[in-house]
């Protein structure tokens, strides 16, 4: 019942239809039922059941291939990618909505180049949180900046996460092995974009969980649904990004 009303829990499904639920899980479920009857509501108490609970991987793509495995996956160009993120983050600019954002960029000189535009991401955000391979992390800086070890997942994926209340989105990718050989532009990653409110929670928890940080009240509050003049908008402004920089 849960499952079908709340989209909670989400089990690995075998072929034979049958559910089968990680020890995370469990302890998932328990700390809804712990909030439930303390006389929080179930959809509510999902919520904050789910915001408590530390993500298994810290890395934004396997932990939504994992738990959302229905997502399409893409492979994508590395200018395929940046399109789509500059029009996410534009997008998000423009509306000038007070959302969590989130944004892995591998390297430090990937993020240098981007630093002017989410410098203004955080100045109209909640809060904006940069990942990448700097020598130091910094939460004095807006953006924060993370500083990713040498063996961590994240320093292998790209991601914009921006949980906002009426257009809630996420782009996460990782670069497939082997391609030193391959122009910068024309990198393949495998890639994942969606507007499905509770994944994009999902990848912000695991962003939050990363970089140490408290879990936001967005998380734990009520669910939102995505805004369809505001997925149109964002829809076409990607269309444009994509198209100029084929």
């Amino acid at each position: 019942m849960w499952e079908t009303r709340h989209g909670f829990p989400r089990p690995e499904r075998l072929e034979s239809g049958h559910r089968r639920y990680t020890e995370a899980d469990v302890a998932t479920i328990d700390r809804v039922v712990q909030h439930k009857d303390a006389g929080t509501r179930l959809e509510l108490a999902i919520m904050r059941a789910m915001a408590d609970a530390t993500p298994a991987a810290p890395s934004v793509y396997a932990y939504l291939r994992r738990r959302h495995p229905a997502l399409g996956v893409h492979r994508l160009k590395k200018t395929t990618l940046l399109a789509l993120s500059w029009a996410i983050e534009d997008e998000f600019c423009s509306k000038a909505d007070r959302a969590d954002i989130y944004g892995a960029f591998q390297r430090e000189r990937y993020y240098e180049k981007a630093e002017p535009r989410w410098t203004e991401l955080a100045r109209v955000a909640n809060s904006a949180t940069a990942f990448a391979d700097f020598p130091v992390s910094d939460d004095t800086t807006a953006p924060v900046r993370v500083a990713l070890p040498a063996d961590a997942p994240m320093r292998r994926e790209w991601a914009v996460v921006c949980d906002a209340s009426d257009l809630p989105v996420v782009l996460t990718a990782w670069e497939l092995p082997g391609q030193t050989d391959v122009k910068d532009r024309d990198r393949l990653f495998e890639s994942i974009w969606t507007v499905d409110p509770a994944a994009v929670r999902d990848a912000a928890r695991v962003c939050s969980s990363v970089a140490g940080q408290p879990v936001p009240a967005s998380l734990t509050s009520a669910s939102v649904s995505p805004d369809p003049t505001a997925v149109t908008g964002l829809f076409n402004r990607m269309v444009s990004y994509v198209d100029r920089l084929s």
